[in-house]
């Protein structure tokens, strides 16, 4: 539950429409069908925060911190790419979230390609538990050979996390965009190094948990493309996410969470009936007929444009920029076990349990 008690500092025309929105967000995420928090589910999300935050077009406001944090504080663990250099905005969105949430975030990635960008893992601590795994993925002379004797651009970010019966190796990724369209020849290629190292990884069981899932933007245009591809050679998608716009536009699939472990059929089940998707902010705050509200807040970079170069930077970049240009998107998973733990020990498939007669176990006990 985040903190608003600042909004009492503010204009009380200014804070009633914050409240009013936030009302609305709150409505809006369950209406979409973002399930209730509950012990006995994980709700895991990635979320691309534009440029978090780039002073390109201006310091985040508070009301839009206020916003992210209402959409942040809905799910259990967040995995979050483009946190810039700069940790102002995302010190007082933490702030804003209270005490019992947590964050874990990279150091900076160094170079053009890098962007000055960090990622970071945001998590209800009362639900979620830091495992002691915290590692930014580095290639070896032999790998790095693959990518022309690079790393890759953004350094992805390796946590462990306990999560009710689990344990998860979380790993967020920001792939190159590239130049050439769906199939940029370095995209690809980061992506199938990427997908290849964890796959390796796993099969050699030297990963901190059998159960890795890879998140975050892979700036994947569609499902028939070759970076596509790479990912789903060693990671299975749900259904229910993998054909899902991520982008402002509605026409693109960046984002995507992927699997790879033993118990696929318990988290995400073989084909279908997770509960998964992406939410549209832009239906709740920052709408398009809102434009009016925030003139006086856009600067030079908007006065003096014709009305429709002003509608275009007011939803193209000023709100973008206040919220993000990918949607998040999240998915629920069952954490609690037990159930099935108990059918296996009653049952006899247990391997402690063992025997394929429980019965003349239990009269062998007695």
């Amino acid at each position: 539950m985040p903190y608003y008690t600042d909004l009492n500092k503010l204009n009380p025309g200014v804070s009633s429409h914050i409240a009013e929105r936030l009302l609305s967000l709150k409505k809006g995420l369950i209406d979409s069908g973002v399930p209730k928090k509950s012990f006995h589910k994980l709700l895991l999300a990635t979320w691309n925060i534009r440029e978090f935050d780039s002073p390109s077009f201006g310091r985040r406001t508070d009301e839009s911190i206020y916003y992210i944090a209402e959409i942040i504080s809905h799910f259990d663990l967040v995995a979050i790419q483009e946190v810039r250099d700069d940790l102002d905005g995302l010190r007082r969105l933490m702030d804003v979230l209270g005490k019992n949430w947590k964050v874990i975030f990279t150091d900076v990635t160094e170079g053009r390609a890098g962007n000055k960008e960090r990622m970071a893992y945001i998590f209800d601590a009362r639900k979620i538990e830091f495992g002691g795994l915290a590692s930014e993925l580095v290639l070896s002379p032999e790998k790095k050979s693959e990518l022309s004797g690079h790393q890759w651009a953004r350094t992805p970010f390796a946590v462990g996390f306990h999560a009710g019966w689990y344990r998860f190796m979380l790993v967020s990724a920001h792939l190159i965009y590239g130049k050439s369209g769906a199939n940029s020849p370095e995209r690809v290629k980061e992506m199938k190094v990427l997908s290849d190292f964890l796959a390796e990884r796993s099969e050699k069981q030297t990963t901190w948990s059998d159960t890795i899932v890879l998140l975050g933007d892979f700036n994947i245009f569609n499902t028939e493309t070759k970076t596509f591809e790479a990912l789903a050679e060693n990671f299975m998608i749900p259904d229910e996410i993998m054909t899902l716009p991520s982008n402002i536009k509605g026409n693109r699939h960046f984002d995507q969470i992927a699997f790879r472990t033993p118990y696929l059929n318990e988290l995400v089940g073989s084909k279908s009936g997770v509960k998964a998707g992406v939410f549209n902010f832009f239906d709740y705050v920052f709408k398009e007929d809102d434009e009016p509200l925030y003139e006086n807040m856009m600067g030079e970079k908007y006065e003096g444009k014709s009305e429709k170069a002003k509608s275009t930077y007011y939803k193209t970049y000023f709100r973008t920029h206040q919220m993000s240009d990918h949607l998040p998107m999240w998915i629920e998973l069952p954490v609690d076990r037990s159930h099935n733990f108990l059918e296996d020990i009653q049952s006899g498939k247990s391997e402690r349990g063992g025997g394929k007669n429980p019965n003349e176990q239990i009269r062998n006990a007695f």
